[in-house]
């Protein structure tokens, strides 16, 4: 499994950004991919997963209505879209997957076994 993500950039805070997830290697039917991030000095934290059949979507309190998880199965995507981003979503964004994890398990960290290479949120005040 092959997870690479990009999107990442310099924006404003009240802008928006889109990262993108392309995923390969497999079918990911039975997946869940997700997005984590990790702020400098703190511990990666879930931000949003979507279950690759059936579209179940699961996000942190601190992104939910702000953010939006989705995904084409044509294309092996998964894309995180940002709207309303603050100086407190910086942070390196990564993506990836999780082979039939259940539902309670799906913002756990170690539900995760693959992951691609981080792109770097920064939000100015």
């Amino acid at each position: 499994v092959q997870l690479q993500a990009s999107g990442g950039g310099l924006v404003q805070a009240g802008e928006s950004l889109r990262l993108s997830c392309a995923a390969s290697g497999r079918t990911f039917s039975g997946y869940a991919v997700g997005w984590f991030r990790q702020a400098p000095g703190r511990e990666r934290e879930f931000v949003a997963t979507i279950r690759w059949s059936g579209g179940t979507t699961v996000y942190a309190d601190s992104v939910k209505g702000r953010f939006t998880i989705s995904r084409d199965s044509a294309k092996n995507m998964v894309y995180l879209q940002m709207n309303s981003l603050g100086p407190d979503d910086t942070a390196v964004y990564y993506c990836a997957a999780a082979p039939r994890v259940i539902y309670s398990s799906l913002a756990v960290l170690s539900s995760y076994h693959y992951w691609g290479q981080g792109t770097l949120v920064t939000v100015s005040s």
